[in-house]
């Protein structure tokens, strides 16, 4: 006989904080035990993604330092167990500092809002390498798209989040997803791509990146205000590191021969064409 448990709790009752958990506890009688386990599983679940996040970014943070976009300091590796030491130490203490003297919804959002904004470019980076070639084909079709597709998905998240009458709403929405669908159909008619991929490409170009932009856009509206000002403060800073510092060391990085520091090792890398390459996007 299957047993069907209903726990009923007011709106005023949810913990915010811990809702799966808190729903199993209190007048819950005998599953206080579930709750636990939730609790614990959350925690595993809230530790392990934050070490994976700091050793990607360690490493991510290692390879720019081999390329001289931040200081050669950065890609170190240690000796026994190849990891890049000083960039896991120094991101370690840098993101402890910030998650203690930083409100944890601050944090949360400048996150999305960054990660968002990476997937947004790149999934204009996929089209754009799909059909521009330089020195073959014209840029200004595939630019031309990307901002008049990124401006109908700027003003689809504006009327869904602004514009008050319903009726008013689904009419624009209706509306501008329409002229989303037409702006793709045209342009995937009317410009040829410029690459084909030799083994594995995105399928269903350029519907599948154009979909990416449209929900990021989407979900970047979602974000209030104050964590737009702080992503377009660190935006501004690490834009002036790179201007200042990144792209002249890199510069005189490579005129020296030296690009490609590993394990206190300095060889210089290949280059080859670009269409010796296998073209992957």
């Amino acid at each position: 006989m299957m047993r069907l448990i209903v726990i009923s709790i007011g709106c005023t009752q949810i913990d915010t904080e811990a809702p799966f958990s808190a729903a199993f506890s209190g007048k819950s009688e005998g599953w206080g035990w579930v709750s636990q386990v939730i609790g614990v599983g959350a925690s595993f679940g809230i530790l392990t993604s934050l070490l994976v996040s700091m050793l990607g970014q360690a490493r991510y943070m290692c390879v720019i330092g081999r390329s001289n976009v931040v200081p050669t300091w950065f890609a170190r590796v240690h000796p026994k167990t190849n990891t890049p030491v000083n960039a896991s130490v120094f991101l370690g203490i840098f993101t402890a500092a910030l998650a203690l003297f930083t409100d944890l919804d601050v944090l949360l959002n400048l996150v999305s809002i960054g990660t968002l904004f990476v997937f947004y470019m790149v999934a204009n980076a996929v089209i754009y390498r799909r059909y521009v070639a330089i020195g073959t084909t014209k840029q200004w079709p595939t630019l031309s798209f990307l901002c008049s597709f990124s401006f109908t998905s700027i003003m689809f998240t504006f009327i869904w989040k602004f514009v008050p009458n319903e009726r008013i709403k689904a009419g624009l929405l209706s509306a501008l997803g329409m002229i989303a669908i037409a702006i793709v159909q045209l342009f995937h008619c009317m410009v040829p791509q410029a690459r084909k991929p030799e083994f594995w490409g995105v399928p269903l170009m350029p519907w599948i990146p154009s979909i990416s932009i449209f929900l990021n856009v989407f979900l970047l509206g979602s974000l209030d205000g104050p964590s737009y000002v702080r992503f377009g403060f660190f935006s501004a800073v690490a834009v002036l590191v790179y201007v200042f510092y990144s792209v002249h060391a890199s510069y005189d990085a490579e005129g020296d021969g030296s690009i490609g520091q590993k394990n206190g090792e300095i060889h210089v890398e290949s280059k080859e064409s670009e269409e010796d390459q296998c073209f992957k996007v």
